[in-house]
């Protein structure tokens, strides 16, 4: 079937973007604070057992120790970080909400829990489960998240509609592009905000098990791209992230390093997700009418 959320728009026919103080680059970076339970089975395991002792006390790891590692480095660059947040994490560990809430982070819906995917409940409680999301975010933060990424990148068919009827504005789950991606819903309006997968810390260690070096190496080459590409029309750059991977002793200054030669560059908007959204939003949508689309 073809995919009618959004129309196939070539990158290179489309209206410059110019983002703020004309930089080339919107570099958000996007940590996973997550919350798993010792009774469910991970997600990322191919051969998920109850108790999973071994993976579920490295993700422990990084709610634990693993996490602060990160804000150091995040605090040392003057980064805003744009938190996939599981809700469960609001009520089992709010001295990281108050963390976060210190150093005014941005927080997205990132599902209950991320033993589950979205598509792991019956069809007809996805919309309470994105409400409870929400509005557990909320009472936490003090503001309804704007942002969302499914566990596992997972979406039902009906996801975006649902989403964008509890007031979500973006989602992270659709990598398509390096430039915001309108996209069609039934109410209200929807963006896709680029997060990158080729450069998530999950897939380059724990799938891909590259070194931490070439992990820096990536993160560097795949900024000179965008920022030469970012010369003729703006791109965005997502580093996403998980505390009990980069979080780890032997790699976080390599993200530290990478972060320290990106920053370096004139032209690089330190950015939240919604920061994105919000300046496309602004300056470059264009309703891309309802869905589905009009034959």
């Amino acid at each position: 079937m073809d995919n009618l959320r959004y129309d196939y728009d070539p990158i290179v026919t489309r209206r410059k973007i110019e983002w703020p103080n004309n930089a080339r680059v919107a570099l958000w970076v996007c940590p996973n604070i997550e919350y798993f339970h010792i009774d469910k089975p991970i997600l990322e395991s191919p051969n998920p057992t109850v108790p999973e002792i071994s993976a579920y006390s490295l993700r422990d790891y990084g709610s634990r120790v693993g996490v602060f590692r990160m804000m150091e480095v995040f605090d040392k660059h003057g980064v805003r970080a744009s938190v996939l947040l599981n809700s469960d994490v609001c009520e089992r560990y709010p001295f990281l909400i108050e963390e976060g809430k210190k150093r005014n982070w941005e927080w997205l819906g990132h599902g209950i829990t991320n033993n589950l995917r979205l598509t792991s409940y019956p069809k007809d409680q996805e919309l309470e489960v994105i409400r409870k999301v929400k509005d557990t975010i909320t009472k936490s933060i003090g503001t309804a998240p704007k942002g969302w990424l499914g566990p596992a990148l997972a979406e039902s068919f009906d996801s975006p509609d649902l989403l964008a009827s509890e007031g979500f504005e973006y989602v992270c789950d659709w990598v398509c592009d390096d430039q915001p991606t309108p996209m069609r819903v039934r109410q209200g309006r929807m963006l896709v905000v680029p997060y990158d997968q080729g450069l998530n810390d999950i897939r380059v260690f724990m799938r891909g098990n590259h070194t931490p070096a070439e992990y820096y190496q990536m993160l560097c080459d795949q900024f000179d791209t965008l920022y030469r590409e970012g010369e003729k029309s703006g791109r965005v750059m997502g580093i996403p992230l998980h505390p009990f991977v980069i979080g780890l002793p032997f790699r976080i200054k390599y993200l530290d390093k990478a972060l320290e030669y990106m920053l370096s560059h004139e032209g690089v908007w330190r950015a939240t997700g919604w920061e994105i959204a919000e300046w496309y939003y602004h300056h470059y949508y264009q309703d891309p009418g309802k869905f589905p689309a009009e034959s």
